[in-house]
């Protein structure tokens, strides 16, 4: 009788936790779609207050409103990368005609090899552009920006070089250059010069070798010296201090050595990813809401600003090495990200619409001790929130 009775209510909590599983997918499948109708709302509401030759930046009421930039800049590829990924979640017309007239604005960056962002700026544009639309033309760009972004590697340092040098660096190699490391990758896998595969894999290998700290935290910069081929300075150049954790910087770490195990399948590069993972979501500094202070060592803490756009990559990053994870892991990378969905999605961090200038997400911090950009909307804020979103349709729905 007992035995009955205890299969009874196993059975009863078995069906109460999938029926809270399946709330939670429905109610995650209703504010991924209310999100994607927001964000064609808001983005018709920006694309109205951007000239037709250059891209949004950032919205700054105290300094005139829309803050706008050539198509050198390195954050050029987000907007048009994000109207194509709203497009091919609305299937709304004005957001593709928009996504269409930027590309055509931002082609001629292809020949650009003025620094490492070429990833950025062409395959967070054209790379999304063709996996919506697998047009040749923009296959043929994706191309050729992979050409122009290896002439920036530099054998004595088995690494492509970030900035050109200057009267305050050498030879500067940043954390966010990983992640101009998926355009390599995906041109070889696609037919391209195989040589492309080794600049990554070797850029990727230096970085893992010198970039990072015993606790997995990753310095901004590594100043290179090209002759001796050794590091001569380690920094946080847009960080607290030299040996703080920027927050950013630990996303951008994060998600590109989990874009290299998905080309290369080398373990090392999923053992850094997880350490990378395991140092964020446990942090102390770590907010309940999990949108991190723009560094996880600022000193005014828990007055710091916080920083949407390290959620957003962040958020993106966890849902795919979840992917490549089991059991507790892989929930507890799904339930971190899901919270910093939820919590982006909340009023404390989304914009009304209509409101904003446009861009999503409120509360971002760019570049904080150069006094630039600092709680404001940004591009990559809203690129890699729509990217979670859509990452999480696709793979937990």
């Amino acid at each position: 009788m007992m035995m009955k009775k205890l299969s009874l209510f196993v059975f009863v909590l078995a069906l109460s936790v999938s029926a809270r599983a399946q709330d939670s997918r429905k109610t995650m499948n209703q504010l991924i779609e209310e999100n994607m109708q927001f964000a064609a709302q808001q983005y018709k509401v920006l694309m109205q207050k951007v000239p037709p030759a250059v891209m949004p930046r950032s919205y700054d009421s105290s300094k005139g409103g829309l803050i706008t930039s050539d198509t050198k800049w390195w954050c050029s590829g987000f907007y048009p990368g994000t109207l194509w990924m709203i497009y091919a979640n609305t299937k709304d017309a004005a957001i593709k005609e928009e996504a269409e007239k930027r590309l055509a604005i931002l082609e001629k960056e292809k020949h650009y090899t003025g620094n490492h962002d070429l990833g950025f700026m062409m395959f967070c544009s054209f790379g999304t552009a063709y996996d919506i639309t697998k047009k040749p033309e923009y296959k043929d760009v994706i191309f050729i920006a992979a050409s122009s972004l290896a002439t920036r590697y530099r054998p004595s340092i088995h690494a492509i070089q970030s900035w050109d040098s200057g009267k305050n660096f050498n030879c500067p190699v940043i954390i966010d250059n990983m992640m101009n490391l998926e355009l390599l990758e995906w041109v070889v896998k696609n037919g391209g010069d195989n040589r492309l595969h080794q600049i990554a894999v070797n850029h990727a290998n230096s970085t893992l070798k010198n970039h990072f700290r015993p606790d997995y935290s990753s310095f901004h910069v590594l100043d290179y010296d090209l002759k001796s081929g050794t590091v001569a300075r380690k920094i946080t150049h847009q960080g607290y201090s030299n040996e703080s954790a920027w927050s950013r910087g630990q996303a951008w770490g994060l998600y590109g050595y989990i874009v290299m195990y998905r080309f290369t399948k080398n373990k090392e590069y999923l053992t850094l990813a997880n350490n990378i993972a395991r140092f964020l979501i446990n942090h102390p500094n770590l907010p309940v809401d999990k949108v991190p202070y723009w560094d996880f060592d600022a000193p005014d803490i828990p007055n710091a600003k916080r920083d949407a756009s390290a959620a957003s990559i962040m958020a993106s990053a966890l849902l795919e090495l979840a992917q490549y994870s089991k059991g507790k892991e892989k929930k507890q990378y799904v339930n971190v990200a899901e919270t910093m969905i939820r919590s982006l999605s909340s009023p404390a961090y989304r914009a009304p619409v209509g409101t904003n200038g446009g861009f999503l997400l409120k509360h971002s911090v760019g570049h904080l001790p150069g006094k630039s950009e600092i709680d404001v909307p940004l591009t990559y804020a809203d690129y890699y929130f729509i990217e979670a979103l859509a990452r999480y349709k696709k793979w937990y729905l």
